[in-house]
């Protein structure tokens, strides 16, 4: 083991988020060799150190588990249940690891949801410089002019900020609606359906195809699986190289 920044530490044994570890350690209730620390970037050694946490020992590192969940439309991707409403995890069976989503699907939308405990990856594949493509299926309102399409591809101004250039495909059009595939690399929130409401379609029906190197394939709503080890290996070569970048930077 290496020494790392104790709010990752917490992070990655499950215990809160890392945002949630910051304040744990802030609040004084981390100690370090029997001494109380209150910075959270402080780093330490799970294998050589003495961490506790409210006077209980740092917790083994967990088991990783990496799933691929297809989404049905009506679930939040919360850790818990909300206002009646169900939580993405209440479609696996009980698992002694501490699972979370990797990024959102909103409740109306479905397809492809990763879950994970593993924090390094989750908050790489987050990180904006990453630039993780996520691509959708989206049925929209009406017919979808080429000059619409030229919006949805260039970029929009949306409340928040100006969208990214986004790879927009148009798969068919139906009686009434336009059936559209849109690759994005951003995470704004419900940035797709915004984007189609901005040009004048509103969304009907949306479902995440693929996140980075991940396709649903033929898992039915509710349905899930383990990754693969070769799914798990290209999903995180960004990790891997993020890693040696810093490593050499470091060297020099």
């Amino acid at each position: 083991m290496v020494e790392q920044r104790l709010h990752k530490l917490l992070a990655e044994r499950g215990l809160a988020s890392r945002r949630a570890a910051e304040l744990l350690i802030s609040a004084g209730r981390v100690t370090v060799n029997g001494e109380t620390v209150t910075e959270p970037g402080l780093k330490a050694d799970a294998d050589k150190d003495n961490i506790t946490i409210d006077g209980q020992p740092l917790p083994k590192a967990p088991r990783l588990r990496y799933i691929l969940l297809h989404k049905p439309a009506g679930y939040l991707c919360s850790v818990r249940d909300e206002r009646g409403k169900k939580s993405v995890l209440s479609l696996l069976p009980k698992m002694p690891e501490r699972l979370y989503p990797v990024g959102r699907l909103d409740y109306d939308s479905s397809g492809l949801l990763l879950l994970t405990n593993d924090g390094a990856l989750t908050n790489t594949l987050l990180h904006p410089s990453g630039g993780v493509q996520k691509t959708y299926k989206a049925e929209v309102a009406g017919p979808v002019s080429a000059a619409d399409l030229d919006k949805l591809r260039n970029g929009l101004l949306l409340e928040d900020g100006l969208t990214a250039p986004a790879r927009v495909t148009m798969l068919r059009r139906a009686q009434g609606s336009s059936i559209l595939e849109i690759t994005i690399h951003e995470g704004k929130k419900r940035q797709v359906r915004r984007m189609c409401e901005q040009v004048g379609h509103p969304v009907r029906r949306l479902i995440r195809l693929r996140f980075a190197c991940l396709n649903l394939g033929r898992l039915k709503p509710g349905e899930w699986r383990e990754l693969s080890p070769h799914e798990l290996r290209e999903l995180k070569k960004p990790v891997n190289s993020r890693a040696q970048r810093g490593k050499n930077r470091n060297d020099k």
